[in-house]
């Protein structure tokens, strides 16, 4: 049985899964994306995910935590200038996994890891969504900023003869 046992052991010790995942972070910060097994990419969601919320706070501690579980100077100097910057706004899922199918040698499942913000495809069609703005289903005439614009300088130009005539 396994009661209470959260976390998946890859079929490696403690040690070795440590530095596979250290070394997969520091890949996916460095790459923004990497293509492994869909196990790997699972256990690597639940790996780096914390540690690009810690590096929202970009303080000295939270450096060295970060530092302390990938061991790369890169790594963590990509995760706290350029990573971060990216996901300010986010709440969390910083990473989305893509099943890709089976690998040809073996038969096992591989998947894209890649963090969501560095995605240009499906952040062109975010964007988008936002500028668009908020629909709603009741209809109602629309201001465009053209009437506005017009129907504002029409009533500056009324109000200038209004003061010269005022002045006379």
């Amino acid at each position: 049985m396994r009661h209470g046992d959260k976390i998946k052991n890859l079929s490696r010790t403690a040690s070795h899964r440590k530095a596979l995942l250290s070394n997969l972070a520091c890949q996916l910060i460095d790459h923004k994306s990497i293509v492994t097994t869909l196990a790997k990419a699972r256990a690597l969601r639940t790996y780096v995910e914390p540690l690009i919320t810690k590096a929202k706070e970009n303080s000295t501690h939270q450096r060295r935590v970060v530092f302390s579980y990938l061991q790369d100077k890169a790594a963590v100097t990509e995760l706290f200038s350029t990573v971060a910057e990216k996901i300010a706004g986010r709440p969390g899922g910083y990473t989305r996994i893509i099943k890709l199918g089976t690998r040809v040698g073996d038969n096992s499942e591989t998947a894209l890891i890649e963090l969501v913000d560095f995605n240009e495809i499906y952040g062109k069609g975010k964007g988008e969504a936002k500028e668009s703005g908020k629909k709603t289903r009741r209809g109602r005439g629309k201001k465009t900023a053209d009437t506005v614009e017009t129907g504002s300088t029409a009533a500056k130009a009324d109000a200038e003869p209004a003061k010269e005539k005022a002045a006379e």
